[in-house]
């Protein structure tokens, strides 16, 4: 089958790999749509070591697996855990000391032909959502995982730092809370898709100093961390929803004496996603801005990587 295989850092299209063989619990899904996402660039900039096929934002077929779920369309959690390690039986299976994860670590992913994930990873796709819009149901589940950390109030103050696709998702979903939301970024026309759904938005000096009770970082930059970390007051908390292609220097000291909680956050629930995405109280059609083959996956790639462009979809079946 095609894939776009990652080795040293170097990104090719290979028509040799063999179509995967489904473990036991697993199905074999054809895919059909897949996104690239900027976790996907930094695996090719070395921010963890794979090899493999990439990709792991995807809709596609089940052709091998339980009978409810044959020729269904399906997307899929992307940690395929072990199921007996202290996190799972805590049931925290996205942090399973034993787990593989599509596309990331020790499992080929979504920009092939076909791919193997558990079946109960698997979610199957509400017939009124087309495939494009499906495609984001990883990263809005993404999204959706702040809600689950964190609780939100209508009277919060919550600042979304950053104006790219995961920024795009996470102020669509707070912006349901009706909390009073801005949402900052350096990029008027991609601020405009939010601004047309009555989100609050601006530029960087718009945030009010030690004014935000809950601050969102979604740039994965040095820059967009200093602007949420100046934009909390005390006893705020500061979730990181990006990974940082380097190191990143910060004022320990400054969060300490003001108490700040700060919060990891990645993975979340797809079944909410999926909701969302089937009442259209979410539009990620705006955020899509190419769809290329499979057999241009490099030329999608690359333009991924340019400044200002949102998601690059692959077609894939």
């Amino acid at each position: 089958m095609k894939g776009l295989w990652l080795e040293n850092n170097q990104l090719q299209l290979r028509t040799d790999i063999p179509i995967p063989e489904p473990a036991d619990g697993e199905a074999l899904v054809r895919v059909l749509r897949a996104g690239i996402c900027n976790t996907d660039l930094e695996l090719i900039k070395g921010y963890y070591p794979y090899t493999g096929i990439l990709g792991h934002e995807f809709v596609g077929v089940v052709e091998q697996g339980p009978q409810h779920l044959m020729n269904q369309r399906v997307v899929g959690e992307i940690n395929a855990a072990c199921g007996y390690c202290r996190f799972c039986l805590r049931g925290i299976p996205t942090h399973c000391e034993n787990r593989s994860v599509l596309g990331i670590v020790n499992r080929h992913g979504a920009f092939g032909e076909y791919l193997c994930l558990p079946i109960k990873n698997l979610h199957v796709v509400p017939v009124n959502v087309p495939t494009d819009v499906a495609t984001f149901t990883e990263p809005l589940a993404a999204a959706l995982e702040i809600q689950q950390q964190v609780r939100l109030n209508t009277d919060d103050r919550v600042l979304v730092v950053g104006d790219g696709k995961l920024g795009q998702l996470v102020a669509q979903t707070l912006a349901v809370i009706d909390c009073e939301l801005l949402v900052v970024g350096r990029h008027p026309e991609k601020l405009a898709n939010l601004a047309a759904r009555d989100i609050k938005t601006g530029l960087a000096d718009a945030v009010k100093d030690r004014y935000f009770d809950i601050v969102v970082e979604c740039t994965g930059n040095p820059e967009g961390f200093a602007i949420a970390r100046r934009a909390l007051r005390p006893r705020g908390i500061l979730v990181l929803k990006s990974t940082y292609a380097g190191n990143l220097s910060l004022d320990a000291s400054s969060l300490v004496v003001d108490e700040i909680t700060l919060i990891g956050s990645r993975c979340g629930p797809f079944a909410p996603a999926l909701e969302l995405l089937a009442t259209q109280q979410v539009d990620v059609k705006p955020l899509i801005h190419a769809n290329y083959p499979l057999s241009r996956g490099l030329a999608a790639v690359e333009l991924a990587q340019s400044r200002g462009v949102l998601k690059v979809l692959l077609d894939i079946g």
